[in-house]
């Protein structure tokens, strides 16, 4: 893959993206800005990823020696001048869309870059502005939309299953991060109790996933499909619990990242059928 393809982290900029093209589906929405708004939440996504890489580059050739920058396929310099330029133009994006979606990207391109600078080695400041990002592309396309209380409601949904999968994913890394002197929660607190706090999140989770059902937000359809995602979230919870070696904790957050799919999906086929 083209490194300056790789550094975006594709993989992730699409999750975002799903967040505007599933308030699409819901609100039964289909413009031109939806289009525009998928586009813009790519390139900040992948804006925030490289900013991220480029302040990570010492602890990745430790975590992750394979990514564009520690491998030595992106120069420094590069990564820092190509996320800068990513950031404006998904900034003028945004504000093509409308102002306040504009004002969005801003914001959120801000809260990249503190966390990419400072928040992550914060003890769980770093996880929550990672989490509210997500919940935040939600709102983002719930402004193009129009459903801005839905998009508020899905958002906080998504916030609690991105801050127990940074929390796991933090762990994971321990190593290096004690290395770079960073204060995670698993570095403070210790691995066992910050997998417990991330197992906490995915249980609250999931009790609280029946509520969109409930109040007719979605249809039962939503119920079943949300109820595979409950077992997945529960079983990696189960596995985290038993094992915090880097090795399980990379599985236990490819699973988390799955049941985030299909929690996704949930929400779209729900306000479909």
């Amino acid at each position: 893959m083209n490194p300056y393809v790789e550094i975006l982290r594709p993989g992730n900029a699409i999750m975002a993206l799903i967040a505007v093209v599933l308030m699409a589906i819901i609100g039964k929405t289909y413009s031109i800005g939806i289009i525009l708004g998928a586009v813009s939440v790519f390139i900040a996504t992948g804006a925030g990823n490289t900013i991220n890489d480029y302040c990570d580059s010492e602890i990745d050739k430790i975590n992750k020696p394979e990514r564009p920058i520690p491998s030595g396929r992106i120069t420094l310099k590069n990564a820092l001048y190509y996320s800068l330029i990513l950031f404006v133009i998904a900034t003028i994006i945004g504000f093509f869309i409308s102002f306040e979606n504009g004002v969005t990207v801003i914001i959120c391109s801000i809260l990249m870059i503190l966390y990419a600078y400072d928040f992550k080695q914060r003890c769980l400041i770093g996880n929550i502005c990672v989490a509210l990002l997500t919940g935040l592309t939600f709102v983002y396309g719930a402004l193009i939309t129009g459903d801005v209380y839905l998009g508020i409601f899905l958002g906080f949904f998504a916030f609690l299953m991105t801050l127990s999968r940074e929390i796991i994913k933090d762990t994971e890394d321990i190593e290096g991060d004690k290395k770079e002197n960073a204060n995670t929660l698993p570095i403070k607190y210790g691995a066992k109790n910050a997998v417990m706090i991330a197992v906490i999140l995915n249980i609250l989770t999931c009790l609280l996933s029946p509520i969109l059902y409930i109040y007719n937000v979605f249809s039962i359809v939503y119920l079943l499909i949300v109820i595979v995602d409950d077992i997945i979230f529960i079983y990696s919870a189960i596995l985290a619990l038993k094992d915090q070696s880097k090795e399980n904790l990379h599985k236990v957050s490819k699973l988390m990242k799955i049941a985030m799919l299909i929690a996704f999906i949930s929400f779209a086929i729900g306000s479909i059928i």
